[in-house]
């Protein structure tokens, strides 16, 4: 085997490093590891799902008030064709920012683009969460020839519109 060379060491790996290993860690000694585990021993564990806001531990009983207090993003709508809102009013091809909000005992979606209000809709309330794993979204689906289904969903409420392609 031309070009290769014997290596000897001595002692162990260990012994290279000194008091301190590659990483720049103190060495520990079997006695010093068996007292760590042993104080260890005994003391609860902490839950692995604890989070904390503000100092205030994440628990299912203020889950509610924690996701309220979360700042809430508008979800964007994007809508690809002109939307009859009404038998006069138009929605444009465009992004639309959207609030979803209850007022006397019905709910609707209002639609933004660049704080200015350009449409408020009248939905429907549902339980449904249409399969989404956001809990603040909104989408457009189609539903049929020129008819589409406007999707949202809040921590508030979930609810839909069916809305048609203006002709």
């Amino acid at each position: 085997m031309a070009g290769i060379q014997p290596v000897f060491a001595d002692g162990d790996l260990w012994d290279n490093f000194g008091d301190q290993n590659a990483y720049g860690q103190k060495s520990v000694t079997d006695e010093e590891f068996e007292k760590a585990l042993e104080s260890k021993k005994g003391k609860p564990k902490k839950p692995k799902d604890r989070l904390l806001r503000n100092g205030e531990a994440f628990q299912q009983s203020n889950e509610t008030q924690f996701l309220n207090a979360v700042p809430k993003e508008l979800p964007i709508l994007l809508i690809p064709v002109d939307i009859a809102i009404n038998e006069e009013a138009v929605l444009p091809v465009g992004h639309y920012q959207v609030m979803g909000e209850r007022k006397n005992g019905k709910v609707y979606l209002k639609l933004f683009q660049a704080h200015t209000l350009l449409a408020n809709i009248e939905v429907s309330e549902t339980n449904d969460d249409f399969g989404e794993e956001e809990i603040n979204f909104v989408k457009l689906i189609e539903d049929g020839d020129n008819q589409f289904k406007i999707i949202y969903g809040s921590v508030d409420f979930n609810a839909f519109a069916l809305v048609r392609q203006a002709m």
